[in-house]
């Protein structure tokens, strides 16, 4: 790669990680989150599963 190509490629990339983000909208309810509990459920177990389950093939 040449260097102009180089610095085109890395201000192009600086550029388009120093934009802001902006946040996703909720696409349910807002009672919704008022009724779910604070503490989020210990789901190991199941991410361990679904980990396995991806590996096989079906």
């Amino acid at each position: 790669m040449k260097d102009s190509q180089l610095k085109s490629l890395l201000k192009k990339t600086q550029a388009k990680a120093a934009q802001v983000k902006k946040p996703t909208k909720q696409a349910y309810d807002p009672t919704l989150q008022a009724t779910r509990s604070a503490v989020e459920a210990d789901d190991s177990d199941a991410k361990e599963i679904f980990k396995e389950m991806k590996r096989r093939e079906f």
